[in-house]
């Protein structure tokens, strides 16, 4: 079993824009400024938005936090975006989601610029991203990419197995592994609440992306030696031995199920610092195209 350390390969890729930042500052360009928007007090919502806060810091970007109350009208949250869109010094806008029930979180995505969109979940960019255009690819999905790219993973001809279906992840996700790239190139199997038999899918399996959000879903006898295991869930569960009184928990039982794998992401660690890697690349790179 060897790690796929997201938070090694996350701070190459901080390291590489930092040099490239400060670079761009010396020659008198313009620097990225991310902006950031946070509805209510979702504890874990809060914790990913100031990790984000700090990556900005550290590598040189701008960043703007915008925290609105849970109660903020829609209409409000659609004319700050709007303001967002037509300031020439903000070159990415993102919204931490989920968002309170009575916003709609199309109608925020819709509302972004598809070139501030550094979140990568415009249908514009998905559009782009599914013809196999340059487009801002959605970050959890970009930074599983670049996890494998830097473990020089070859995923060539794999049967990968993606478990779950969600726009922001499990689509996107299932989209760029049977891309013509490497990595890339696999055979693509995508299960859901609705698949008979998820077990038997996942043992044929050589890559399994797990994106549910169900803690430990993934068990020893659903992998078959030698799999490659993406993680992506990332639940709180009650922990009361520990200070915070949680602990973080992924959709695979990790103690069981890695002993089996020839690489594992873990939870945290894994895909986590990646998906920002990912969002920092997609802002330096809004920057540059913008200016």
């Amino acid at each position: 079993m060897q790690i796929l350390d997201g938070k090694k390969a996350s701070q190459a890729i901080r390291d590489d824009l930092k040099i490239e930042v400060a670079q761009r500052a010396a020659e008198g360009k313009k620097i990225p400024h991310l902006a950031a928007i946070l509805v209510g007090t979702n504890g874990a919502s809060e914790t990913y938005v100031a990790a984000k806060v700090r990556a900005c810091e550290e590598v040189g970007f701008k960043s703007t936090l915008l925290h609105f109350e849970e109660s903020v009208s829609e209409t409000r949250l659609l004319d700050k975006i709007q303001e967002l869109n037509t300031d020439p010094d903000v070159d990415g806008i993102l919204v931490q989601l989920p968002l309170p029930k009575h916003i709609t979180d199309e109608q925020v995505i819709n509302a972004i610029d598809p070139e501030k969109d550094v979140d990568g979940f415009h249908p514009v960019n998905v559009g782009k991203m599914v013809q196999g255009l340059d487009a801002f690819i959605s970050a959890t999905p970009h930074g599983i990419m670049l996890l494998l790219k830097h473990y020089k993973i070859d995923t060539r001809g794999k049967h990968a197995v993606v478990v779950g279906r969600s726009n922001i992840v499990g689509r996107p996700m299932s989209i760029l592994l049977s891309s013509n790239n490497n990595p890339g190139n696999c055979t693509v199997t995508v299960c859901h609440s609705q698949t008979k038999d998820i077990k038997e899918y996942c043992l044929q399996a050589d890559i399994i992306v797990a994106a549910l959000g169900r803690p430990g879903f993934i068990t020893a006898d659903m992998v078959k030696e030698g799999v490659i295991l993406i993680d992506v869930g990332i639940t709180r569960v009650e922990d009361t031995g520990k200070k915070s009184g949680y602990k973080l928990k992924g959709d695979v039982d990790f103690e069981t199920v890695g002993p089996k794998c020839s690489w594992i992401t873990p939870v945290p660690g894994g895909v986590g610092p990646m998906t920002i890697a990912a969002l920092m690349k997609n802002t330096f790179r809004s920057c540059k195209l913008r200016n």
